[in-house]
């Protein structure tokens, strides 16, 4: 093992919770320590609907991607990947699309270490992985140049991962993300709306010695979308965006689908 691959194994630690994999236990995975599952639970006995809007952000991202599938799109950029769990966005778009291109964005170890998964594309097409901050917007679409075509429309997916940001941030990190791309993109974009009750998990989720996940006023998302032209239904509940079926779960996470004029 060489020493960059014994600094890499240190920068994983198994002792502090970590966003992805706490994240990762809401969705039932396996890829988690004891103590991301303990901050996990904390933060769902504080707000009992967590574990609903992990997988309901899952299932809106999706349908997302299979609508924009059919209708054509066939380069995706997935800002704040997370782990790797079943339907990630390459499986998607390729079951529809084989030649779909799709580059995935995070810079946590953990997800690093995970992102072999992410990299098995459909013959036709082709994954990639940038490691880096979704604040380097220019960095990030530089490097995802390389696998993507930029002349033609992506889809920007940015799910549930605003909350890293303070707000104002979060608007025009969103907003250079498609300024770099061309008409006809698409923006898919969801976070946890502002209540008492996503405020209380907020607190929870700090108290795990995390850096803080911000819960947003609507306002705060929709913003993101300025000058674009939003998908029907427009922002909603992310449940009730095109659902597949009528007993969805109703949620604090709100999202929205919008095409670049």
């Amino acid at each position: 093992m060489s020493v960059d691959d014994d600094e890499f194994r240190r920068s994983i630690r198994s002792d502090i919770p970590h966003s992805a994999r706490v994240w990762n236990a809401w969705l039932g995975g396996k890829d988690h320590y004891p103590v991301d599952r303990e901050l996990a639970e904390a933060v769902s006995a504080a707000y009992p609907q967590m574990v609903d809007i992990a997988r309901a952000s899952r299932a809106f991202q999706i349908r997302a991607i299979r609508h924009l599938a059919s209708v054509g799109v066939r380069q995706f950029l997935d800002v704040g990947t997370g782990l790797p769990v079943a339907n990630s966005t390459h499986e998607v778009a390729q079951s529809i699309a084989p030649e779909s291109r799709i580059v995935y964005v995070d810079n946590d170890p953990i997800v690093l270490a995970h992102a072999e998964a992410l990299l098995t594309s459909a013959p036709e097409g082709r994954t990639a992985y940038v490691d880096a901050d979704l604040s380097a917007t220019d960095a990030v679409v530089d490097e995802a140049a390389k696998t993507l075509d930029l002349s033609e429309p992506v889809a920007v997916l940015l799910l549930s991962t605003l909350g890293h940001l303070v707000p104002a941030e979060g608007i025009e990190v969103v907003q250079r993300y498609l300024a770099r791309m061309p008409s006809g993109s698409h923006l898919v974009l969801c976070d946890t709306v502002k209540t008492p009750q996503t405020l209380a998990a907020q607190e929870a989720y700090a108290a795990g010695d995390n850096p803080p996940y911000l819960v947003r006023e609507p306002e705060e998302i929709t913003g993101c979308a300025e000058g674009l032209e939003l998908l029907e239904p427009g922002f909603v509940p992310i449940d009730r965006w095109r659902p597949e079926e009528d007993d969805a779960v109703p949620v604090d996470q709100w999202g929205l689908v919008a095409r670049k004029p």
